[in-house]
């Protein structure tokens, strides 16, 4: 089932106008999650919004937003103060101007969102816009209020639909200086450039996301899914790091030479996309899959005659 929109409004080009809702392009609902618990009952743990000074439980409808002046002073501020000052890009995104992409630094990217026409009407003013800016190769920079705040957004054509980049506010930014003033001024000999570089197209391809595996989502899985079915876990050897560098010449010899033995990166053509990570999903049906059906086979025997380990976990459910 597709998300719900997050915004639902007009989209705007001077006089060409048409509705439209913008939806989340990313999530992290497959990602596993997890409840804090009383170790003693088992029990989920809540949370309650209490007066600091009385102890006592607040109601949703007495609790109203205050900033903050000094240690025991607030600016009180009402739900419908902070919708009075709320502008027309409540409702509206208005096209401000259109700027080409290579111009947005990187660093004022915060999230992308998808933008489609909202109903039946309005896709022929949608495509308008929508090639308009496609033509131009140009991206279209407006503003949108999300969560009764103001961000700027940068629109660009994907596909039959827009793409909507909400970006930072200049002072959102730090500035480099203040981290990078310290980093030494260091001459790169032309042999140590040279050997880096050879590492650089040993390693070099192209960009498949599908191929990129979160292998802490995959432990966390393997690991939740073991103890659901009983089978004891051993505590992994902390991982040998390798020390400092002592001679960066060396260093890189060694690492063109053991780069030279690896295989050459996978070419996008051809290639069958790893399978995804299905998350939490998976772990709602029975314990399935090869690599835990293979755990559970070698361990099945042994199990009768050793004695039990840990408990698996509570069948109450946390949440």
């Amino acid at each position: 089932m597709a998300p719900r929109a997050n915004w639902k409004g007009f989209l705007r080009l001077s006089l060409v106008t048409c509705p439209v809702a913008l939806y989340p392009a990313t999530s992290d609902t497959e990602k596993v999650s997890f409840n804090q618990i009383n170790r003693k009952t088992g029990h989920r743990i809540k949370y309650a919004k209490v007066d600091a000074d009385t102890g006592e439980e607040v109601a949703s409808e007495d609790i109203m937003k205050g900033y903050k002046v000094d240690t025991d002073t607030y600016i009180e501020m009402s739900k419908e103060e902070l919708d009075d000052i709320a502008l027309e890009s409540t409702h509206t995104i208005e096209i401000d101007e259109f700027v080409p992409k290579t111009d947005i630094d990187t660093r004022y990217l915060i999230r992308p969102y998808y933008l489609v026409p909202d109903g039946k009407v309005g896709h022929d003013a949608f495509a308008v816009i929508r090639e308009t800016v496609r033509s131009m190769n140009k991206v279209a920079i407006g503003r949108v209020v999300l969560t009764n705040r103001e961000h700027i957004i940068a629109l660009e054509p994907l596909g039959k639909g827009l793409m909507g980049t909400l970006l930072r506010y200049p002072y959102e930014v730090r500035s480099e200086k203040e981290y990078f003033d310290d980093i030494q001024e260091v001459k790169v000999t032309r042999d140590m450039l040279d050997l880096a570089k050879h590492i650089v197209e040993k390693k070099s391809g192209s960009f498949e996301p599908d191929k990129f595996e979160d292998h802490y989502e995959s432990a966390l899985i393997d690991l939740i899914n073991k103890k659901r079915s009983g089978i004891r876990t051993t505590a992994k050897a902390a991982p040998k790091t390798g020390g400092n560098v002592i001679n960066l010449m060396d260093a890189l010899k060694r690492s063109l030479a053991s780069e030279r033995q690896a295989p050459p990166p996978a070419k996008a053509k051809g290639k069958k996309p790893r399978k995804a990570v299905s998350g939490q999903r998976e772990m709602l049906l029975p314990i399935s899959g090869k690599r835990v059906a293979k755990e559970e086979a070698k361990t099945q025997a042994p199990r009768k005659a050793e004695k039990p380990g840990r408990a698996p976990a509570r069948s109450k459910k946390a949440g």
